[in-house]
């Protein structure tokens, strides 16, 4: 499944989650936007690396971010690209990519949602948010690759309407999953995402992830 990290991105990130006085995970290779080059580095160090810079939403609009589209001509918009891939049960699919039945698992608010109707597609770092921290100066191109990008498992991810919808456009410094055991993967994945995008952050989103304890499976995630 999409949402569980591959081995490799799972160690890395966990240099942002051990504490001060650990040692550090290896690093992880994160594609870079402009390059197609990869950087590697722990996260904590991306997380110091990120430009901080207030926000600024002037001239946003979501049709600027266009989505969903077929990238690879197959039929299936990049909604039905991301349902298929994280399927826990696979869905039947019709005529036009027309999917139904199936199950998925909602990480946000650990529950498992039967037929696509009750999923959103969530960007990570919403649309509204990649505007305001650098995605006003994208070319149209590169905000529709940036909508539709499946070329990472954290960027979209299938959920519950209701945890998307709650979650809207704000950051980890106003919205966590209720999820608590997933938090800290949430608030990593947001770094690697914001490191291959070469977006900013302002104050109140790096105060919060590099100060907050959050709780994580039966442990605490010190970010």
């Amino acid at each position: 499944m999409r949402f569980a990290r591959t081995a490799a991105l799972t160690a890395a990130l966990a240099a942002l989650l051990v504490p001060a006085t650990a040692i550090a995970a290896p690093a992880t290779a994160i594609a870079g936007r402009a390059s197609g080059q990869a950087v590697t580095l722990p996260v904590r160090d991306a997380l110091a690396a990120l430009p901080v810079r207030d926000e600024n939403r002037t001239g946003y609009e979501r049709t600027k971010f266009k989505h969903w589209v077929d990238a690879d001509k197959d039929g299936c918009t990049t909604r039905a690209e991301v349902l298929k891939a994280e399927a826990v049960t696979a869905p039947e699919q019709g005529a036009n990519c027309r999917l139904s039945g199936g199950r998925w698992y909602s990480p946000y608010d650990d529950r498992y949602i039967a037929g696509p109707s009750g999923l959103d597609i969530d960007h990570l770092v919403p649309l509204a948010e990649a505007w305001d921290s650098g995605a006003s100066a994208w070319s149209v191109a590169e905000r529709e690759a940036y909508a539709n990008d499946l070329g990472d498992e954290g960027a979209l991810t299938a959920v519950s309407a209701a945890s998307n919808r709650s979650k809207a456009d704000q950051d980890p410094a106003t919205w966590l999953p209720p999820a608590a055991g997933y938090r800290c993967q949430y608030a990593t994945d947001w770094v690697a995402d914001k490191t291959r995008w070469g977006a900013s952050i302002d104050t109140g989103y790096r105060d919060a992830v590099r100060l907050c304890v959050y709780a994580s499976v039966g442990r605490r995630c010190l970010v």
